[in-house]
């Protein structure tokens, strides 16, 4: 049973597919002088801390890994534990605040959302690591965590669960809204005109950075394509892209996911083979890369959103750090802007790109803290909402 919303300040701490670093959100959430049944959130101050090398490649190697230790997978739990209270703290220093709660959404290492045999049952899972009580007792905060179950349990895919942050701060009465997020994996969320909770589409569209970034590493031995410059040199390998949008995931209807299990290394070597065997440079392969991410993007909006914005005006709204790589904003603009979108950064929407799963995940705790659903079926494919996650008191 859900509890009168009370007016809180919630720190959202996200470590996504990328295995980039942490990102912390300081929010202030309360009942809406509009309707006090429903929240309303505003972002304070948010910080962003990259992973030690040696701590980027341990959470990268047990992703979907053959084959690892227990006694690894513990040690790595734990050591991620201290690092979200690490970057906590530096945050805090940066920013001072009183905290009421903390929501955190782990380090995900592993996603199966399509139920399958196993031991004699049938089952989807999830598994994000991070030891929670860490974070709590160094922090003196509680902390909600482990969102996705819940859903699952439900018949739900675990994703996505930005949907809620989406609705509560871009839902418009006269324009279309497509809110769509580009870290390791792209992800959209879809709000008609006037939506309401049930007219909200979501789901995951491929590959975001991951892509381009494993393939940067490997020709060129850095984390990532700044500003999409390697990609600007480069020419696009048209053929190589078409045959990847022809793959089963880019025309399964939602809701769908996807994570390094799709589009992680193994992915990346066969991209990079296709690309090699065209006789790409290796300027054209991260090209080619970035062109396959927007063109999935545009596929996913021509296929299965464009007829359900109503002929309205539609605000394509980027966020993630894919925002601030200005070849693939071009390529996407290339996209969408003939299916009559307007491209826009979230930043001007007063939500800095890489701040807003981080404040999703203080909504969603202070959600939860409430008894409140933090799901939207019809994004995530739940028989029904739920309230997500567990809480680990001080």
């Amino acid at each position: 049973m859900s509890v009168p919303l009370t007016e809180m300040t919630v720190a959202g701490i996200m470590s996504g597919t990328s295995a980039d670093g942490i990102d912390v959100a300081f929010t202030r959430i309360g009942p809406s002088p509009d309707d006090p049944a429903f929240p309303r959130l505003q972002l304070l101050a948010h910080a962003g801390f990259p992973f030690p090398p040696p701590l980027r490649r341990a959470v990268l190697g047990s992703m979907n890994a053959d084959s690892i230790s227990t006694a690894e997978l513990a040690r790595l739990n734990w050591r991620l534990g201290q690092a979200y209270a690490e970057a906590l703290i530096a945050a805090r220093e940066r920013h001072p605040c009183a905290l009421d709660l903390i929501g955190c959404h782990g380090q995900t290492i592993y996603h199966q959302a399509t139920p399958a045999r196993y031991l004699g049952r049938v089952a989807a899972c999830t598994w994000q690591i991070g030891e929670m009580a860490i974070l709590a007792q160094q922090s003196g905060v509680p902390v909600v965590s482990n969102f996705r179950p819940a859903d699952m349990v439900a018949g739900g895919q675990g994703a996505p669960l930005v949907p809620l942050l989406d609705y509560v701060l871009f839902g418009h009465p006269m324009r279309g809204r497509v809110l769509q997020n580009l870290g390791g994996i792209g992800n959209l969320t879809a709000l008609p005109p006037k939506a309401t909770p049930t007219d909200v589409v979501a789901f995951d569209t491929g590959p975001g950075n991951m892509v381009i970034d494993q393939l940067m590493h490997q020709l060129f031995g850095k984390p990532f394509d700044r500003e999409g410059k390697t990609g600007a040199r480069g020419t696009v390998l048209q053929k190589v892209v078409s045959a990847k949008l022809h793959e089963s995931f880019f025309r399964a209807h939602p809701p769908k996911t996807a994570g390094r299990e799709q589009f992680g290394g193994k992915y990346a070597a066969h991209f990079l083979a296709a690309c090699r065997k065209a006789k790409g440079r290796p300027q054209d392969t991260i090209a080619t890369a970035t062109a396959l991410t927007a063109q999935s993007v545009g596929l996913a909006y021509s296929t299965f959103l464009r007829p359900a914005m109503h002929q309205a005006p539609v605000d394509f709204i980027i966020s993630g750090g894919g925002a601030r790589n200005l070849t693939l904003m071009h390529m996407l603009r290339q996209q969408l802007e003939p299916q009559d979108c307007t491209v826009r950064a979230s930043d001007d929407l007063g939500l800095p790109a890489e701040a807003k799963e981080a404040a999703a995940f203080a909504l969603l705790a202070y959600e939860t803290w409430h008894r409140r659903p933090g799901n939207i079926p019809s994004a995530t494919g739940a028989k029904r909402s739920v309230i997500l996650g567990e809480i680990t008191y001080v």
